[in-house]
């Protein structure tokens, strides 16, 4: 089979909303924080989407490397924030896309004038999940996935 043959990944793991998200992005007309088109960012989405946690650090070096955030950030926190929308259901799962999350926001913008800047489109998506977090943080004190969940709402400067 020829790569431009290659059908649409799906996983029962996968919610339709997620694979959604994933597939809405035209990947490789991205360039990848790794110096490559984005495209083989996308197997490793399907991953963490699966629920696997090694994948969300995966993304480290490419969608944001050395404390900056790179072009498929935006898209990539898209994924993520539908990812968290459909409620990973393993703690160690929870953590690593909350990790994931940190790490975005915690990043500068690359300084360019894409669009609007890739922490501000970065931030927009993880606002939308605010709620959500609220609650992670309210419902497991004192746990890694609160201490994530407060992070990622000091850094939007939203009360927990």
């Amino acid at each position: 089979m020829r790569a431009t043959d290659k059908q649409p990944r799906t996983s029962p793991l996968v919610p339709d909303v997620v694979a959604r998200e994933i597939a809405r992005h035209d990947w490789n007309s991205i360039d990848c924080g790794c110096g490559r088109p984005a495209g083989h960012l996308v197997d490793t989405l399907w991953d963490a989407a699966e629920g696997h946690p090694a994948a969300f650090r995966a993304l480290e070096g490419h969608a944001f490397h050395t404390g900056v955030l790179r072009p498929p950030a935006p898209a990539v926190c898209g994924v993520l924030m539908a990812v968290w929308a459909a409620g990973p259901p393993r703690r160690l799962t929870r953590e690593a896309l909350l990790w994931a999350l940190l790490r975005l926001l915690g990043a500068e913008d690359d300084g360019s004038s894409y669009e609007a800047g890739l922490y501000g489109q970065c931030a927009a998506h993880i606002r939308a999940g605010a709620p959500g977090l609220r609650e992670t943080a309210a419902r497991c004190p004192g746990s890694e996935s609160a201490a994530y969940a407060e992070g990622i709402l000091s850094l939007l400067d939203l009360a927990v």
